[in-house]
């Protein structure tokens, strides 16, 4: 019985919950995601919307039947239950970028209760430019900036961008046999790095794409057209060559690009800050001492990358959290207009219908 159950909830059964509680109390709202990592980015997408009114409970769907990391069922779990207090939060991979092209996109971008990231997934925002140093000085504890992140991935972006357009294209077309994702995301990897020389493998990849780009216009030479179009369309959407690393794949972005950059700037800084305390210190014992106190403050990148905040002032994500606030206020004027005297379950009724319309 408590499997049926649990298989049934939907934003009514929510919903129906928050009538039998108190006048006072806030309203519950139920936001599913993926996996246990998308659970604190989501957080910090709807805390600011929490009131005295209303609250959100960010969660998985069920622990015993949902595979982490797989949207797909996460939408065939609950997206035709979502609704005014069930609403479902996903990465937007190449969905967005699809416009409705495939059965999964159309579902996401069809419904006013599934939100989505626009750039590729959670981990392109932990790689946000503007916030790497911070991040930086988050592991290291070290606030000298020896590398201008923002200019290295405007450039690898720049660079990656006519092979992006490329790779949407085949997605785009039902072509992606021809130049999967994994063949996209191996063509652009930049290869060793060099923290006093990055320009070199920014030179390296350059050369990659090139090949790879005229490869593909010469294995599809009637797709010029369409290329260019896709290119308008995709700019119009807020893609840029000086952003395309917010729109790759997250885990290439996060893994292959930034940690490896991340790794060999950190290590410098934390030369540094121990070239320092060699430097000052008045005996052995102190020198040791403070060489082991700064060891024990040190924190690990990936952890610190995870767990950074600095995309909050990036455009998608206020993008997203508008979403969210006009969500919010579609639902406030659907509680406003339903008649007063209809009780809990005439609000409940309402709400669903209102919900099963904005699906259709």
């Amino acid at each position: 019985m408590s499997k049926r159950l649990r298989e049934n909830i939907s934003s009514r059964y929510v919903e129906a919950a928050n009538s039998l509680a108190s006048k006072r109390a806030r309203r519950k709202i139920v936001a599913y995601v993926e996996s246990y990592d998308d659970i604190l980015f989501w957080r910090t997408v709807l805390d600011r919307f929490e009131d005295d009114t209303r609250f959100f409970e960010v969660m998985l769907p069920s622990r015993g039947t949902l595979k982490r990391g797989k949207k797909s069922v996460l939408m065939n779990l609950i997206s035709e239950r979502v609704g005014r207090d069930m609403i479902a939060c996903v990465d937007a991979d190449y969905d967005y970028l699809l416009q409705g092209a495939t059965h999964t996109s159309a579902k996401i971008l069809g419904s006013p209760y599934v939100f989505h990231t626009y750039v590729y997934a959670i981990e392109n925002y932990q790689c946000y430019a503007p916030g790497l140093h911070n991040v930086c000085v988050m592991v290291t504890l070290n606030d000298h900036a020896i590398f201008d992140f923002e200019d290295y991935l405007r450039q690898y972006s720049e660079v990656c961008y006519p092979l992006f357009v490329w790779s949407v294209w085949m997605y785009r077309t039902g072509n992606y046999n021809d130049f999967s994702l994994t063949d996209f995301c191996k063509a652009i990897d930049p290869g060793g790095f060099n923290v006093a020389n990055p320009q070199a493998s920014i030179d390296h990849l350059r050369g990659k794409v090139r090949r790879r780009v005229h490869f593909l216009q010469n294995r599809y030479p009637k797709a010029k057209a369409s290329y260019r179009q896709l290119d308008g369309e995709l700019r119009r959407l807020g893609v840029t060559p000086e952003t395309t690393y917010l729109y790759i794949q997250g885990h290439h972005v996060f893994d292959t690009v930034v940690v490896p950059i991340l790794t060999k700037v950190c290590n410098r800084l934390r030369m540094e800050r121990e070239n320092e305390i060699n430097r000052t210190s008045v005996h052995r014992t102190q020198m040791r001492n403070e060489i082991s106190c700064y060891e024990n403050s040190i924190e690990n990148i990936g952890s610190m990358l995870k767990k950074s905040v600095g995309y909050m002032a990036c455009p998608q994500f206020k993008r997203l959290q508008a979403d969210v606030e006009r969500y919010l206020a579609q639902c406030d004027a659907q509680a406003a207009t339903a008649p007063a005297a209809s009780g809990a379950g005439g609000s409940t009724d309402a709400a669903a219908t209102g919900a099963g319309q904005a699906q259709t």
